[in-house]
């Protein structure tokens, strides 16, 4: 199906504001991360994000509901929770590492996240990532490995809180 097939799929007005909401975000991003305000690199992050969502509109993400960018108000919600839990996370592993007795018991645990589709596992499997103290290591056919560095974190995980949180932000 070629990009032009995969255009009739998907509303213009949706696809218009998909492409207008990850350019906000895309330009928020370079301003935060960046910091600085000189037009030297305000022009080149106005390229940066111009040249990404031209290989994103050439690769047909915006037309393709799978791969769309396709989230919405409860995506702010998500973040300020994952802020939350990477502060309480960063805490937990500081706390076990500077123990004397080094309160650590690294151990992988496999949860099933068949019921996510592929954009929703990669979001979760990212913020698991981004979660101290836990690494995704696979994510395969509904399944995903992650290391834990402690016994919470894996009960934590295995709870589902998260599994839970990322599965909502398409309803």
């Amino acid at each position: 199906m070629s990009v032009d097939e995969l255009a009739q799929n998907v509303p213009t007005r949706s696809r218009g504001f998909r492409i207008l909401l990850l350019t906000v975000l895309l330009a928020v991003a370079w301003l935060l991360w960046s910091g600085l305000f000189k037009p030297l690199l305000l022009g080149l992050g106005v390229l940066s994000c111009g040249l990404t969502l031209y290989v994103l509109q050439r690769m047909g993400y915006f037309s393709n509901e799978t791969f769309a960018f396709r989230y919405n108000h409860r995506l702010f919600g998500f973040w300020a929770w994952l802020g939350k839990e990477i502060v309480l996370s960063s805490l937990e592993v500081s706390r076990a590492v500077l123990s004397p007795r080094l309160n650590i018991d690294p151990r992988t645990v496999r949860l099933d996240v068949s019921d996510l589709d592929p954009v929703d596992q990669a979001v979760l499997g990212n913020s698991v990532t981004l979660t101290p103290g836990t690494l995704t290591l696979d994510v395969h056919q509904g399944s995903m490995v992650v290391h834990a560095l402690t016994p919470e974190g894996a009960a934590a995980l295995q709870a589902g809180e998260m599994q839970r949180r990322v599965g909502e932000l398409n309803n």
